[in-house]
């Protein structure tokens, strides 16, 4: 049952970044087209120096000029990404009004600047008496926290929190917990950019969880979450900022977090637990006091891998839950691993205001029993309340339960 004396936490402002450009209005709009921006990487470090690779994902566009040039100089590429996103989420929520010692900050992510690090061994590796004094701290994840707490009036605390691909809800739920422990008044839970190299990718593949060849020359049909043809994830640049507030100091804002879990399952490595899964879901649902008859959209975490995605399906199906409108946000912006549970809760709470579901690209044939997939087109829906799924290496399971914030009394 959920807590009569916690406060209601709520999403105030919201920035994004991903292959379908920076900001929101470009992110809904590319989601309700299913738009195709998969090609085959390009970043510097993403395929291998012999050219043996022709790794398939998505890369977004620059982030725009926000910082000074000579600190921009000494910023990762995640690093300004992150910069850009919590500049779009601060000036929504009106941070500028907010106390800065009131004000946290939780990076979800680990081990974030691999394919940089990558880069700095080729172009020192014949003079390492010029390696620059910023890979002294640069390589570090908490350098996102460092430029973000420099850059914005950020004051109360900030950190960083490792959970794989479930690094971006669990820092949703942290930040929800610092706030109803009245640590901060304000926390921006921020999905960091995962920047992998060719050789994150090349272990990915080696583990069977990356797609294979299958679509080479047809990047736009390589990720394909839940249909018959699939065979791995496809890697994707993106990056998420989200303001939380408690209810009753900020208005209802996008919607309100009513009930979240976070379980280890037990498992090592990439092995789905349907078991840790379905005890996510349970007690998230728990602490909203809801059934899973009250959830009427799911945003999966589909990431397009068999076992994955089966998994993810029984799961579903065995907690009750074949009657809510299912989609697949990785089908359209790939995987973007740390970022990906703060993105696609992001993606989730625009569609809530937008009134509808994005299509799942590439789900041609959806296997039985199945869920109420939303396919062909965006899918008209007013959701009342929503469940947002992210699991991690590790046996990490997660869910989130949000409610509209018309309190799900819309009679649909």
């Amino acid at each position: 049952m959920p807590s009569l004396s916690a406060p209601e936490i709520v999403v105030t402002g919201i920035g994004v970044a991903s292959g379908l450009g920076h900001g929101k209005a470009s992110l809904l709009d590319g989601l309700l087209a299913g738009r195709d921006v998969f090609s085959v990487l390009s970043r510097p470090g993403r395929q291998a120096p012999d050219g043996r690779t022709a790794f398939m994902g998505v890369e977004m566009p620059d982030p725009p000029d926000l910082l000074p040039k000579r600190v921009a100089r000494t910023a990762g590429f995640g690093a300004r990404v992150a910069i850009s996103v919590l500049d779009e989420a601060w000036r929504e929520a009106g941070l500028d009004d907010v106390d800065p010692t009131r004000i946290g900050l939780v990076v979800g992510g680990s081990n974030l600047f691999s394919r940089e690090q990558l880069l700095a061994v080729r172009d020192y590796a014949g003079r390492l008496a010029f390696v620059p004094p910023r890979h002294g701290h640069v390589f570090m994840d908490s350098d996102v926290c460092g430029l973000c707490t420099a850059s914005f009036a950020i004051r109360g605390f900030a950190n960083t929190v490792g959970a794989a691909s479930a690094s971006g809800a669990v820092a949703v739920i942290l930040a929800a917990e610092a706030l109803r422990g009245g640590r901060v008044d304000a926390c921006v839970a921020l999905g960091a950019l995962q920047d992998v190299s060719y050789v994150d990718l090349l272990g990915f593949r080696a583990l069977g969880a990356l797609g294979s060849e299958r679509f080479d020359g047809q990047p736009g049909r390589a990720c394909r979450p839940f249909d018959a043809a699939h065979d791995g994830f496809l890697f994707g640049e993106s990056c998420a900022a989200l303001v939380l507030r408690r209810a009753g100091e900020a208005g209802p804002g996008y919607g309100a977090l009513i009930g979240a879990a976070q379980v280890a399952d037990g498992q090592r490595g990439p092995e789905p637990s349907p078991e840790g899964q379905k005890r996510a879901i349970a007690l998230a649902l728990a602490e909203a006091g809801l059934g899973a008859a009250d959830i009427d959209h799911v945003n999966a975490h589909a990431t397009g891998t068999p076992k994955g995605d089966e998994t993810e399906r029984e799961t579903l199906l065995a907690m009750g839950l074949e009657h809510a409108w299912v989609n697949a946000t990785k089908s359209i912006l790939g995987h973007g691993l740390a970022a990906a549970g703060a993105v696609e809760l992001a993606t989730l709470l625009l569609q809530m205001r937008g009134g509808r579901l994005h299509p799942i690209r590439n789900l041609e044939n959806p296997p039985e029993p199945g869920l109420r997939w939303v396919i062909g087109g965006p899918q008209p829906h007013r959701i009342r309340h929503a469940l947002k799924l992210s699991f991690g290496f590790g046996g990490i399971d997660t869910a989130l339960v949000v409610r509209s914030p018309e309190g799900g009394n819309h009679g649909l």
